[in-house]
């Protein structure tokens, strides 16, 4: 059984910069991609970025350019470097990770506000 566990949301200015952290905690899961979704007040939740243990990455086109994805050499947490927050940012960020099926973190709160 896996559990993703998510750290690092809070309050910042906008231009500011936040990093996003998930841990996979349990055992006996095979993690092949690990990624974050968000989900603003009234909207869908959507992609934000993914990384495959392969290494390849994948941006929403809105993030591109300011948010960076990353696995630590473990495997087992993800990072996500967002850089030059916009207020349309504001969201709650979920950590996903596939282990065959996808695993949900709790969500962290993102607020980008002046």
């Amino acid at each position: 059984q896996v559990q993703p566990v998510e750290s690092g949301g809070g309050l910042v200015q906008p231009g500011g910069s936040l990093r996003l952290s998930c841990a996979a905690s349990g055992s006996g899961f095979f993690i092949y991609a690990m990624g974050w979704y968000r989900q603003a007040p009234g909207k869908q939740r959507e992609l934000v970025a993914l990384i495959t243990r392969g290494g390849g990455t994948n941006y929403a086109n809105s993030v591109k350019g300011r948010f960076a994805i990353a696995g630590d050499s473990a495997w087992n947490t993800v990072y996500l470097q967002m850089s030059n927050l916009k207020a349309e940012d504001t969201a709650v960020y979920y950590c996903y990770v596939d282990v065959g099926h996808q695993a949900w973190g709790q969500g962290t709160q993102v607020t980008v506000s002046s």
